[in-house]
């Protein structure tokens, strides 16, 4: 069956994206958008009509990526299921071997672009840490954890996820491994929603079901 013009236009912004992410990752800012579109198998133009520039590309990777961390967030499941699954996005997205490059590409183009790299932050990082905070926020009015203080307490709950990986990722050493992601996503989920759970919250339970 003929896929929809919309299909077509989703696939081909998802290549230039796909290749901006392993371009930038080796050069920086030194790729052109010439370079991006060859990669993506598009014509320049093609490149040009989704996204002005540079800076609008970076944006928009920082958001897909966002989108898929942040996704459990939009799921009906307890406190500790939906913290496990979005930890382990995050260091799927992070701390993966093969995902590594574009943190170092964005470290590549902090100091050629600085407006480049607050766009990326503001997209993706800090975007994801305002919907986790909302989420606890919402969490906490529920009664299913007690979090006084959800702006700081999401990003707690990155740096103990997360641990080393943005340093192994910007200096190019050998990440953790799926089990030992998978076990860390696990073990920060637990500690969070126990350092945080109502005495009267058992972790593993939804209190509204």
């Amino acid at each position: 069956m003929a896929r929809r013009r919309g299909q077509v236009d989703e696939k081909k912004s998802e290549a230039i994206l796909d290749a901006a992410a392993t371009l930038f990752a080796d050069k920086g800012l030194a790729v052109s958008m010439d370079e991006i579109a060859r990669v993506a198998g598009v014509s320049k133009q093609t490149v040009y009509n989704r996204f002005a520039s540079k800076l609008e590309i970076a944006r928009a990777m920082a958001g897909q990526r966002s989108d898929a961390i942040v996704a459990p967030l939009k799921t009906a499941g307890a406190p500790v299921e939906v913290l496990e699954a979005l930890a382990l996005l995050l260091l799927e997205r992070i701390c993966h071997p093969d995902k590594v490059g574009s943190m170092r590409g964005v470290v590549l183009m902090s100091t050629e672009a600085p407006e480049i790299a607050q766009a990326v932050y503001e997209a993706g990082p800090l975007r994801s840490l305002k919907l986790l905070s909302a989420w606890l926020a919402d969490q906490t009015r529920a009664g299913r954890l007690n979090v006084p203080d959800p702006d700081g307490a999401a990003e707690m709950f990155s740096g103990l996820v997360l641990g080393h990986g943005h340093l192994r990722a910007m200096l190019n050493v050998p990440q953790i491994d799926a089990g030992h992601r998978l076990r860390r996503a696990r073990e920060a989920a637990r500690v969070f929603v126990a350092a945080y759970a109502p005495t009267s919250y058992a972790p593993g339970q939804d209190r509204a079901s």
